[in-house]
């Protein structure tokens, strides 16, 4: 087929694209930006629920994009229509914005590249794609499924690689009237790539996390645009990446296999190719099988980002953890530098893991109870109240009834060398500080301290009618000593220990048994601090709520 016969089969097949794509090359003009800047998206596809994998992908894209005083956009990759969920739009959006995910610019946000919505743009593919067949690098393929199947079965016995290419790929050379004759009698028809490429040849591709990747060249005629005229992903991404100048594609390994077709994309369209780094996936040992395999929002229920709001884990301890994904060094520099956040950290793809990165509960654990150590009282106090406005609404009307005793509570050990260290999520204030509230208390009583030991309530009754709270912690403290000591029990557990058959104790026990009363519980934070809070008053009628207790 001549030139001018490509022509008018382009324009048969295209009748409603008047733009050439010059024109969409002269709309999305160049980015003012340095050779530094980085330009990265995240485009998610309408799917289903977002989960830890496409949050750590989009995290990615905003922490080099942030770094280099680049662009991070949001792009809507809708072009499976049929697997296209109700709200699924929606959920993406929402959820960026509940893990501060913040892009740039993009779908929600604008900017100067848009639509940002594939499903929006189809007008611009078809404009490439036409161009293509006026250039003799894609065509109209006629073939049926039924056909195609036959081709698949006859690959499979000869043991050949599946797919249209070669001799295959019988639409391939089909003449303007064979063409015509097909058109005429409304046959279905895809627009395939004419792959130039030869799989006895290698590519050589450079990976910013893996480094040297090498591939056969691509060779099959690949599907551009389907039977309606919508694109495929491959298509699309690539003309997309190109026209809102994206610098570097940050994506999960498992799209390495489609690397040499988009190599072979960009280098058709005469595109410079952007930046490819592909992270490993997030895995985790299958306590079933015993082996490693992908995070599943089905078997795994932390896989759903969901699952963080509704437990209360803090987005920024979220975004620490997949910071330590994110590079392998991130971790032991965040320990180090407590007065740091991340944006003070460097990320470089040199240090993000090449294998698969598993998922490590303890760890992000640990995580969220370093960020809490470093809260104010304060900022505990208000960040929970606004977890328990939607997911407890009881236990917020007590927060807010209770709000200066909480953030005393919240505040006590933190100004020490080592802050206290018990809270791992929004949702643990309520079980950690059941006894700062009274009714809290009270309905609880000592639920969670299990009867081992019967303590002297006379004696702790007698201590209490001493007791002076106007004083230091040290203070305190050795009037409890001397009172021990009054009482037949040693001042020290050292002196306990030395001499067990002298005294009924040590001051330990007393200490012990104040802390069982007014809190229910055997570990808390500091007695006396506590013991401040609560004041007398409160004090007394715990150790009676005690008395009733053990009197049962």
């Amino acid at each position: 087929m001549n030139k001018d016969e490509r022509i008018e089969l382009a324009n048969l097949l295209f009748p409603n694209i008047k733009k050439t794509r010059q024109d969409y090359e002269n709309m999305y003009k160049a980015r003012n930006i340095n050779e530094d800047q980085m330009i990265t998206r995240y485009g998610p596809s309408p799917t289903g629920s977002v989960h830890l994998g496409n949050l750590f992908s989009a995290f990615c894209d905003m922490i080099y994009a942030r770094q280099s005083k680049g662009s991070f956009y949001l792009r809507i990759e809708d072009t499976d229509q049929k697997r296209k969920v109700d709200g699924g739009i929606e959920n993406i959006t929402s959820v960026l914005k509940e893990f501060n995910i913040v892009p740039t610019e993009g779908y929600d946000y604008g900017g100067e590249y848009g639509p940002y919505q594939q499903s929006m743009r189809t007008e611009i593919y078809q404009t490439y794609v036409k161009d293509l067949i006026i250039n003799n690098l894609a065509y109209p393929c006629f073939m049926s499924e039924e056909e195609q199947n036959q081709i698949k079965e006859e690959q499979a016995i000869l043991k050949t690689k599946i797919g249209i290419y070669g001799v295959y790929a019988v639409d391939r050379d089909l003449s303007l009237e064979e063409i015509k004759e097909k058109l005429a009698n409304n046959e279905e028809y895809v627009i395939r790539l004419k792959s130039p490429g030869d799989a006895k040849n290698q590519i050589e591709v450079m990976d910013c996390i893996k480094g040297k990747l090498k591939f056969p060249e691509h060779d099959m005629d690949t599907v551009l645009l389907k039977k309606d005229g919508t694109p495929t992903y491959h298509l699309a991404h690539v003309i997309d990446d190109h026209l809102m100048h994206t610098t570097h594609v940050i994506r999960g390994d498992e799209w390495i296999s489609s690397l040499p077709l988009h190599v072979q994309l960009f280098e058709i369209f005469g595109f410079d190719k952007p930046h490819y780094a592909h992270i490993a996936p997030i895995t985790i040992k299958d306590s079933e099988t015993n082996t490693i395999r992908k995070i599943s929002k089905r078997k795994d229920p932390w896989a759903s980002a969901k699952y963080y709001i509704e437990q209360g884990i803090p987005i920024d301890a979220v975004h620490l953890y997949l910071a330590t994904i994110a590079n392998t060094n991130f971790e032991e520099w965040y320990l180090a530098n407590p007065d740091k956040k991340i944006e003070d950290f460097t990320f470089t793809f040199e240090k993000q893991a090449i294998g698969g990165t598993s998922f490590d509960e303890a760890k992000l654990n640990n995580l969220c109870k370093t960020y809490f150590s470093r809260k104010t009282g304060e900022e505990v106090y208000e960040e929970t109240l606004i977890y328990t406005a939607k997911f407890d609404l009881e236990y917020h009307k007590l927060l807010e009834e209770n709000k200066q005793d909480m953030i005393k509570f919240l505040n006590i050990e933190k100004d020490g060398p080592r802050p206290r260290k018990d809270i791992a999520k929004y949702s643990d204030v309520k079980e950690e500080f059941s006894y700062a509230i009274d009714t809290l208390f009270e309905r609880e009583n000592y639920s969670k301290y299990e009867k081992e030991n019967i303590y002297d309530v006379d004696l702790i009754l007698e201590y209490v009618n001493t007791l002076d709270l106007d004083v230091t912690n040290e203070e305190w403290f050795q009037s409890v000593k001397d009172f021990a000591s009054c009482h037949g029990y040693a001042s020290s557990p050292k002196e306990y220990k030395q001499n067990p058959d002298l005294y009924k104790g040590h001051v330990g026990d007393i200490c012990e048994a104040i802390r069982v009363m007014i809190t229910g519980r055997m570990k808390s934070p500091d007695l006396f601090s506590i013991m401040k809070i609560l004041g007398k008053e409160k004090i007394l009628n715990r150790i009676n709520l005690y008395k009733k207790y053990i009197e049962k």
